[in-house]
C-alpha cells in the first residue's frame, strides 16, 4: 500500500514539474543560530553574517552586524543599514556618516573604533521598504544581545525609528529626545539623527546640547 502511494505521489510529481515547477532538496536554515545561543560577541557576529531569518536576506549584499569597541562605553543604534552601507560594507560612509564621525571626535573627544556602532536592523530593507514587524523581530534578540555583550554606560539611538524600536515606545519623539532614560540597566539618549540634521541643519545646535549631555554620562 505504501509503495502505491509513494508511486502515485511521484507520479504527481512528474506531472508538476512537466507544468515549470522546479524543487529542491529540504535544508535547515540557521540551524546554528536556532538551536545554539552565542555565548559571546564573535559569535553573534558570526550568526548574524549567516542569518537567513526573514526576507531581507535576499536583498541584502552582506548582513552587517556591527563596528567598533566590543567593550565600548558607548554604543550607537541606527535604524536600518542604508543602501550606502550595504554596498560598501562599511559604517560612517556619506555625508551623514561624516556628520556622525564629527559629533564623535569633535564633540565627544572619542574615535569612531572606541564606541560601537550598529544597526537594529542588520540588512538593507528590500527596495527601501520600511522593515515589516516580523523582520524587526528576526534581528531583536540579535540587537538585545550584542547589549549585554558590550555592556555599554551609555546607549545612543540615532531617529525616532531606532529609538522606537529599541524601546518599544511609540510616544512623540520630540518629548524624549536629548533626555537620559533608564533603559534595563543601561542609560539611554535619543538623539536626531545624521540623515535627519542634513535636511534641519537649525537643529544641529540642539543636537550639540544633546551630545554634551552623552558627555556627561560617560
Amino acid at each position: 500500500m505504501k509503495s502505491f502511494q509513494n508511486l502515485i505521489l511521484l507520479q504527481n510529481l512528474y506531472r508538476q514539474r512537466a507544468l515549470g515547477f522546479e524543487y529542491t532538496n529540504p535544508f535547515s536554515i540557521n540551524e546554528k543560530n536556532t538551536h545554539e545561543k552565542p555565548k559571546n560577541l564573535e559569535q553573534l557576529t558570526q550568526n548574524i553574517s549567516t542569518c537567513h531569518l526573514c526576507d531581507l536576506s535576499k536583498s541584502r549584499t552582506q548582513s552587517m552586524s556591527g563596528f567598533g569597541n566590543p567593550d565600548a562605553q558607548l554604543m550607537i543604534i541606527d535604524y536600518s543599514v542604508s543602501t550606502n552601507e550595504d554596498t560598501a560594507n562599511d559604517y560612517y560612509i556619506g555625508r551623514s556618516g561624516e556628520i556622525l564621525t564629527n559629533m564623535l571626535n569633535n564633540v565627544l573627544k572619542l574615535k569612531n573604533c572606541d564606541v560601537y556602532f550598529t544597526h537594529a536592523i542588520k540588512c538593507k530593507p528590500l527596495n527601501s521598504n520600511i522593515p515589516s514587524q516580523s523582520e524587526w523581530n528576526s534581528c531583536k534578540s540579535y540587537l538585545l544581545s550584542q547589549i549585554e555583550f558590550v555592556k555599554p554606560k551609555v546607549i545612543v539611538t540615532l531617529g525616532k525609528d531606532a529609538y522606537a524600536k529599541v524601546t518599544g515606545e511609540e510616544e512623540n519623539f520630540q518629548t524624549v529626545r536629548g533626555h537620559v532614560i533608564g533603559f534595563d540597566k543601561y542609560k539611554l539618549i535619543p538623539i536626531y539623527h545624521p540623515q535627519f540634521l542634513l535636511r534641519n541643519p537649525e537643529l544641529k545646535k540642539a543636537t550639540l546640547n544633546d551630545l554634551k549631555t552623552i558627555k556627561s554620562c560617560l
